[in-house]
């Protein structure tokens, strides 16, 4: 049996594989068709205009499905940042904080948890990746605050190429290098449950009360049991 045969553990390995799909290929359709400056775009530029804005939206609301905080996402995904901004903003600021919250507990609780329900191992990865995680919340706080603060024009929230020339461009780079940063540490926290995943499986059971649909005497064939999205018996 291969390793994502064994118990639910392709729910997370499917949430990494297709959200880091998502951002490829949105990424690959917008600097090649000159969208976005090849080097450090903020994750959203590359979904704001058509046709990739299409991709972006479908693939992340697709990711968002196998999330717990799918509202806010949607609202990241589903809201350019050049044509509603504050929605836009909101979504974003929502999702990494609800993120780094809830990874944050989910750390605490493997601190717990740890070594009999799983290894010391996955606990330090998470802490690990919280800390990531945590200095690249910190560094796109601080960076985006002052970039969007006013002294580098009104309207940079809707500026797609960037020159080393202009003002704020440091700051800019920053922001999209703690963004990145920061998205990766999601995903490099979701794959850690992929060993935790391998151990649940789920079941379904089939109840027989008739042999057809007008025979309402109980009926005597033996319940069907059969495995639901797992092979473990």
């Amino acid at each position: 049996m291969w390793w994502f045969q064994q118990g639910l553990c392709f729910f997370p390995s499917a949430l990494v594989i297709w959200t880091s799909t998502t951002f490829i290929f949105s990424y690959i359709t917008a600097i090649t068709l000159h969208h976005v400056d090849p080097f450090l775009p903020f994750i959203s530029d590359t979904g704001t205009i058509a046709p990739e804005k299409c991709l972006f939206g479908a693939m992340l609301n697709i990711s968002a499905g196998l999330c717990k905080y799918y509202c806010d996402v949607f609202l990241f995904s589903a809201s350019q940042k050049t044509t509603i901004f504050v929605v836009h903003e909101t979504g974003a600021v929502v999702t990494f904080s609800m993120g780094s919250l809830y990874m944050f507990v989910q750390t605490i609780l493997s601190y717990k948890m740890q070594p009999k329900i799983h290894s010391k191992q996955i606990f330090w990865i998470r802490l690990l990746l919280v800390i990531w995680c945590g200095v690249s919340a910190l560094s796109m706080l601080t960076s985006s605050v002052i970039l969007y603060s006013g002294d580098f024009g009104i309207d940079i929230y809707q500026k797609l190429h960037w020159n080393s020339e202009d003002k704020g461009y440091v700051l800019h780079l920053v922001t999209t290098a703690a963004e990145w940063s920061m998205s990766f540490s999601f995903l490099g926290f979701f794959l850690t449950y992929v060993r935790d995943f391998q151990k649940i499986s789920l079941r379904v059971e089939a109840n027989l009360h008739g042999l057809s649909l007008y025979d309402t005497a109980p009926c005597p064939v033996a319940n069907e049991r059969t495995p639901l999205l797992s092979r473990n018996f």
